[in-house]
């Protein structure tokens, strides 16, 4: 397991964990697994799941919903770190809670 710091360009200082057991993450921090994607963060005690924008985890961290965390499901072309070209598909950012009960969190077009 190797780990970094940075920051990054929303302002939000990141470490950086790399492992090769990322079901064992997904599972300890109850990620619902029909909302994995390819990467897991914690942000003060939510859990963000996937290529998630970061007005959407600026606004849980503002509004402080009684969820476990949000999830970009897969890993959607046009969201943060998919960027290719012009091409943005739709999708929607789930709020999840300890129960796996989900909603809509934001919707991205």
């Amino acid at each position: 397991m190797a780990a970094g710091l940075s920051t990054c360009s929303a302002g939000f200082d990141v470490q950086d964990v790399v492992t090769d057991d990322m079901d064992a993450i997904k599972a300890q921090y109850g990620v619902p697994e029909a909302l994995a994607s390819c990467h897991t963060a914690l942000v003060e005690g939510y859990v963000i799941e996937g290529h998630v924008p970061a007005t959407d985890v600026q606004r849980l961290l503002s509004d402080r919903p009684a969820i476990l965390g949000i999830a970009a499901p897969g890993m959607p072309v046009g969201s943060p770190g998919m960027e290719t070209g012009d091409r943005v598909d739709s999708y929607t950012v789930v709020s999840f809670n300890a129960n796996g009960d989900t909603a809509t969190f934001a919707e991205h077009s």
